[in-house]
């Protein structure tokens, strides 16, 4: 596999949502976007917060943007906060340095996209997003911190 399909980003969104009413979440924004950057799934729960698809995109396009799970630039961010800056900066903006960006991967370790979820804990999000991208039958790598 070499592409993210519809059918793949469908997926991911629906379990990792039907993850996050499993575990009784708060309602939450859900982005998918292929390895290109561009969107090809996303939903926000009703009752979400206004900016949750925003914060969804930048932990996704974030992850894009320096090929690491967003777990990875939280504990960057900390470390080294002028980087995270610029790179945020560079990015227009579009990068949120906490965990909740997952990449997609297919078996053989390509890169198909990545997921970005928020509206709970950081550590839920990112589990939402494990969920969904596995349920699709792909690898999670949310970025070690």
């Amino acid at each position: 596999m070499t592409d993210l399909t519809l059918a793949a980003a469908q997926t991911i969104l629906a379990a990792a949502l039907a993850h996050c009413r499993a575990g009784n979440f708060k309602p939450m924004g859900v982005v998918v976007l292929d390895a290109r950057g561009a969107l090809k799934a996303a939903a926000i729960e009703d009752g979400s917060a206004l900016k949750r698809s925003e914060i969804a995109h930048g932990k996704a396009y974030g992850a894009l943007s320096l090929g690491v799970g967003s777990r990875a630039l939280f504990k960057r961010a900390k470390d080294q906060p002028f980087f995270i800056a610029a790179a945020s900066h560079v990015a227009g903006g579009a990068l949120v340095p906490v965990p909740g960006g997952v990449l997609i991967r297919d078996g053989s370790g390509a890169l198909l996209g990545a997921v970005g979820i928020s509206g709970d804990t950081s550590d839920n999000d990112e589990a939402a997003a494990l969920a969904g991208i596995a349920a699709a039958g792909l690898v999670g790598e949310p970025g070690e911190g």
